[in-house]
């Protein structure tokens, strides 16, 4: 009866060693993937970049605020209520 089904469970030992390299193989693919994501998301920017426009808009708003102030252009009421604003 040691035909090529039972016998030795030589088959089932390679079973398991194939779903285990499967397994360590899909780890390595997502790990990559992973990997890949963050070296593109740093060289483009990334989120940094959006902040430091952001901070760099806000600090030409606040000029210019400051600008027309001095300028005579807005009450100090107006130049008062716009400092507010730009700092929510």
């Amino acid at each position: 009866m040691g035909g090529m089904i039972g016998g030795s469970g030589a088959m089932g030992g390679w079973i398991v060693l194939w779903s285990l390299l499967g397994l360590a193989l899909a780890a390595l693919v997502v790990t990559g993937g992973v990997w890949a994501a963050r070296v593109l998301s740093r060289r483009h920017g990334g989120s940094r970049q959006v902040t430091s426009v952001a901070s760099a808009g806000l600090q030409e708003a606040r000029d210019a605020l400051r600008l027309r102030y001095a300028h005579g252009d807005i009450s100090r009421e107006d130049y008062l209520q716009g400092k507010v604003e730009l700092e929510d």
